[in-house]
């Protein structure tokens, strides 16, 4: 750690100081809640200026995404995502049969060293298409689904193992310090073929791996995982707020900034349905149907762009605006089972990846709270909790100890800003 300067130690000092004790001291502080973010920015501004003092952002890992160009040379990219979907399904056909035989799962270094006994055999001549660190990384990722499968049963969570996937449905795969090179301007090397992407923006850090992706469309993709020195972390305004995820609305905000959400599905849904019509009245095997197949994807995949699109917009303006972002830990599969499409057509839980990935860029925290926590039957002023509001018919109610009139999802975000802020810098000290 980098010591700081006198100046700076007695200046941090005398910061902890008077939050600790300075709410007995002013009289601004006894007022009471109206209070509440004058004290968490002042002291989000003081652990900020002593993390700037004493030591570096640490390194983080980001990723890019850049198309093809379609040429017939990515047929060979398409045969090697086939090969890898063949042995996914063989590794997974290995897992049951050891697990029959001996009641336990394969060791991941027995299943690499039984692959590799393979490729001398001709009728498994696939496992030499891809590179053997490709084949290393879907051996690894087998080995860490079926170890959270078994850890999951202990802990008596219902999940289901590892299964087999269609080849032609298999996505990717991906290569780590060998079987690729980048090269001038907006090429890249597999293997020994060269291949030209859309160059839309620079690639920044360092290449750690490249994954090759393939959509229902059949379009392909480089994704880039990059590790930077450092993160880019914006000028802090210390400014804090609480989020609550809604029904009627995206989110909805502590301070009164609330994010309306456009229902990307739900205005595409006719085209959708007429050409989910048409698939069906096509007859197997035929082009007609394979016409039909890629037009339903093509209006499925610009609907995930257009929900992509805006999260990434509200991730990059939340983060941009506020250094401490407190949220919900919510239990989103249940509540897709309870209100069906609309929570799908939000995209809470990709929201909430793409919003951690944006502070890790930025320096925003992203705290959360227990998702039992009742922050729309407790009023924020008193503290009182009134189980009346347990029907979410109940949008407003008044709090039978203080008097006052609440908005359920205004009341739920000032609570959650209360309890997030209490936490983070509870852990601070």
């Amino acid at each position: 750690m980098k010591k700081a300067p006198f100046r700076s130690v007695f200046l941090c000092l005398f910061c902890f100081l008077y939050a600790c004790f300075g709410r007995e001291n002013n009289q601004s502080f006894r007022i009471g809640r109206i209070t509440l973010e004058i004290r968490v920015n002042f002291l989000y501004r003081y652990k900020m200026f002593f993390k700037a003092e004493c030591e570096r952002t640490p390194a983080y890992r980001g990723g890019s995404t850049f198309t093809l160009y379609k040429a017939k040379r990515n047929r060979k990219l398409h045969r090697q995502i086939n090969a890898a979907g063949l042995i996914y399904n063989h590794c997974i056909a290995l897992h049951k049969r050891y697990y029959r035989l001996y009641h336990k799962s394969l060791n991941v270094y027995a299943l690499q060293k039984h692959l590799t006994k393979l490729k001398k055999i001709p009728r498994f001549s696939y496992l030499k298409e891809i590179g053997a660190q490709a084949v290393q990384d879907i051996t690894q990722r087998i080995d860490r689904a079926y170890k959270l499968f078994f850890r999951n049963l202990k802990q008596k969570v219902r999940t289901a193992p590892p299964s087999f996937k269609k080849v032609r449905k298999y996505k990717s795969y991906t290569l780590k310090q060998a079987g690729w090179k980048l090269l001038e301007g907006n090429a890249v090397r597999i293997g020994t073929q060269k291949y030209r992407y859309f160059k839309s923006r620079g690639i920044e850090g360092t290449v750690k791996t490249v994954t090759i992706k393939r959509d229902a469309l059949g379009d392909l993709y480089l994704y880039f995982v990059c590790e930077t020195a450092e993160n880019e972390v914006l000028a802090r305004t210390g400014k804090s707020v609480g989020y609550d995820f809604g029904l009627t609305q995206f989110l909805t905000a502590s301070d009164g900034n609330d994010r309306e959400a456009p229902l990307f599905f739900k205005a595409n849904v006719a085209a959708i349905r007429r050409a989910g019509k048409a698939l069906a009245r096509k007859k197997q095997g035929s082009n007609h149907r394979k016409r039909a197949r890629l037009a339903l994807a093509r209006l499925h995949k610009k609907t995930a762009n257009q929900r992509k699109d805006f999260h990434f917009k509200l991730a990059h303006a939340i983060c941009e605006e506020y250094a401490l972002v407190c949220i919900e830990d919510l239990n989103l599969r249940g509540m897709q089972k309870r209100w069906g499409r609309k929570i799908s057509d939000y995209g809470f839980a990709e929201f909430v990846k793409i919003l951690k990935h944006q502070a890790s860029k930025t320096g925003t925290t992203i705290q959360k709270i227990d998702r039992y926590y009742a922050s729309s039957q407790t009023c924020h002023i008193c503290g009182a909790q009134n189980p009346k509001t347990k029907d979410l018919r109940v949008r407003e109610w008044i709090c039978p100890h203080c008097g006052a009139i609440h908005d359920r999802d205004r009341n739920a975000a000032k609570n959650i800003l209360k309890v997030g802020a209490s936490t983070f810098f509870g852990e601070a000290s």
